[in-house]
This record gives structure tokens, C-alpha cells and sequence, in this order.
């Protein structure tokens, strides 16, 4: 009996420090030689967010020019889609930020798949769409609630309704000035709804923390939004008894973009940067994008130091295809 009781003492103490010990996970290096591509466009950047059409032809993007491109292989870059500025001379070429907001900043973009349609979250000129072959988009939505958007961001599409659910990061705050949503503790975004049925887009949640990435769950029954300036990626029910309703899904260590569903059941969630107090001190190799399963643990992480300011991950056919706000390329990597 005394000696049951002199292992008590221990089960005790590792009892409780199972909460403090972290679960393994695999680490992929994204910049070892031979194992990335690099698909450069030709002179413009920005390929923030990556889709591929019904018929699996792509990638699509929208970059710094205002347009939407699509990679034809071996042909390389061609104009799929454009703006009504898109034959103006500050435009056709733009790199400069500062002419953004007249050209237009292509964010998220998602097709539907039934309809062949693509949807587009413009940072500034509002809510587009463009059909399966292409052309000047239109223009859906500017405002909601009589309230104009400022700085449209993620979006995705549920492939069973067509609905389009996107994110408004601030009512007053433009995507140029993206890093004072987080300084300012701004609390000004929205999330939003648009049926193509009616044509009208709804306020589904208001005043929120820096609403970013966006991602339909495997069984349609929820959104992941991420709030980048929170470090957080939350659930919104938009189906069953919780409709309506926020939850924590995973606590990051960084700040969250883009959310895209991987094969696994999972999703792949972007980093811009990690969560520390000094960059100086990061690691010459650290996390620029994670996996989580279902339940919102981190199952895998992608690694790099060449491969920075990672803005979406898409997994395809076993192919990792990488958008960046800021590179001239969109990164290609054989997982």
C-alpha cells in the first residue's frame, strides 16, 4: 500500500503538465532547392489568392494591375478578366500601391463551380464577377446596409447555393493601410453574404476584429473566418441550431490570411508573420503556412526563408500553389 502512494505524487505532476506538452507535428522546408517552382508573371505582382476553374484548367489570380490572369502552361500568363481601367496607362502595368485604389486590387476569388462563374473580392471596387470565358467583370455589389466597403478581402463560395460569402476588413481603413487595422484595434469589419438569386447582399456579422481569410467548411454547415489581428481563426454557423454564431476554432502563432480547404478534410491557413516581439529573432526558418484538421490542431507547417509574405496556400493533384501580396510570382511547390 506505501508503495502505491509513492507514485501518487508523480502521477500527479504529470497529470498536470499535459496540457503543457506539445502534440508533434511535420515540418516541410518550402525553400530546399528542386522542391519549388516559380510561375513569374510578367510585370505585375501580387497574386494574392490562387483558383482553378471547373474544368481544372489554371491557375487564376489577381494581381497589382487590377485584372485577373490565368496560367496557360507553357504559354504562359494571359488576361482573363479586367476592369474598366484596365487600358489605362497607369493601370495596364501598375506595381505602385499608391494606384491601387484606381485600378483596382483583386483579393480573394473563388469560382462556382455549376455556373463557371468567378466571384472577386476587389479591395476597392467592391464585390465582381466575370463568366466562364472571361472579359470585363461586373460589378455586383459596392455597399451594404447603405454602408460603402473600404476594404474588401476573402471570399468563397458555397458550391451547393451559390452563395458568395466574403469579408469587409474596415469601414474606414483601405487595403493600403492594412497594418493600421491591427494598430488601431479597428473593429469596423463586417462579414457578408450576396445570393445571386435575389442579387442583394446581407450583413451576417458586424464590428469585427480585422474579418480576412474565408473558407466554407468540407460539409458546408460552417465558415472559418480568420482574424488576422486576433491570431485566431473562428467557426460562424450558417447552418443547424448554432446558425448565426461565432466559436474559436485554433489559436495561431501568427497572423492568419487566406483559409483554403485541403484533400484531407482539413485546411491550409497563410501566415504573413509570426507572432513575435522581435523579427529580428525569428528563426532563419519559420512557419509561413499551416495545416490544421478538423478540429483545429496544427498538423503539419510549411517552413521558409526565401518564401515570405505568403498570402494563400491551394492544394492541388499534390501540388502546394502559393500567393503572395507582394511577389512577382506564383509559387508552385510538390508536397
Amino acid at each position: 500500500m506505501k508503495r502505491k502512494q509513492t507514485y501518487l505524487p508523480f502521477v500527479a505532476i504529470f497529470v498536470a503538465l499535459l496540457p503543457c506538452i506539445n502534440v508533434a507535428y511535420e515540418t516541410k522546408i518550402i525553400d530546399l532547392p528542386g522542391s519549388r517552382n516559380q510561375l513569374k508573371l510578367p510585370t505585375v505582382v501580387g497574386p494574392e489568392s490562387v483558383d482553378f476553374d471547373p474544368s481544372g484548367h489554371g491557375p487564376y489570380t489577381g494581381v497589382s494591375s487590377g485584372g485577373v490572369l490565368k496560367w496557360q502552361g507553357r504559354s504562359g500568363w494571359t488576361v482573363f478578366a479586367y476592369n474598366s481601367m484596365h487600358r489605362d496607362k497607369d493601370c495596364v502595368d501598375n506595381i505602385d500601391e499608391m494606384m491601387e485604389s484606381k485600378c483596382g486590387r483583386p483579393l480573394g476569388l473563388r469560382f462556382h463551380n455549376a455556373s463557371g462563374n468567378l466571384y472577386i473580392a476587389d479591395a476597392y471596387h467592391g464585390l465582381l464577377s466575370v463568366g466562364p470565358k472571361g472579359g470585363m467583370v461586373k460589378v455586383l455589389a459596392t455597399k451594404a446596409r447603405g454602408v460603402p466597403f473600404t476594404f474588401l478581402n476573402g471570399l468563397d463560395v458555397d458550391q451547393e447555393t451559390g452563395e458568395v460569402y466574403f469579408t469587409d476588413s474596415s469601414n474606414h481603413i483601405t487595403r493600403r493601410e492594412y497594418y493600421m487595422v491591427v494598430l488601431t484595434n479597428d473593429t469596423t469589419g463586417r462579414l457578408l453574404k450576396y445570393n445571386p438569386r435575389s442579387k442583394k447582399v446581407r450583413v451576417l456579422k458586424g464590428h469585427l476584429s480585422y474579418p480576412n481569410g474565408i473558407a466554407m467548411s468540407h460539409d458546408n454547415s460552417h465558415l472559418l473566418v480568420s482574424f488576422t489581428a486576433l491570431c485566431q481563426i473562428h467557426k460562424f454557423w450558417i447552418r443547424g441550431p448554432k446558425t448565426g454564431r461565432f466559436e474559436l476554432f485554433a489559436d495561431l502563432p501568427g497572423y492568419p490570411d487566406n483559409i483554403t480547404r485541403d484533400p484531407k478534410g482539413g485546411y491550409w491557413v497563410a501566415m504573413s508573420q509570426l507572432k513575435i516581439d522581435d523579427p529580428a529573432g525569428a528563426e532563419p526558418e519559420h512557419a509561413v503556412a499551416l495545416r490544421l484538421n478538423q478540429k483545429g490542431k496544427i498538423v503539419e507547417a510549411l517552413n521558409g526563408s526565401l518564401t515570405t509574405s505568403i498570402s494563400e496556400v491551394h492544394e492541388r493533384d499534390g501540388s502546394l500553389w502559393i500567393g503572395s501580396l507582394i511577389n512577382p510570382y506564383v509559387g508552385l511547390y510538390r508536397a
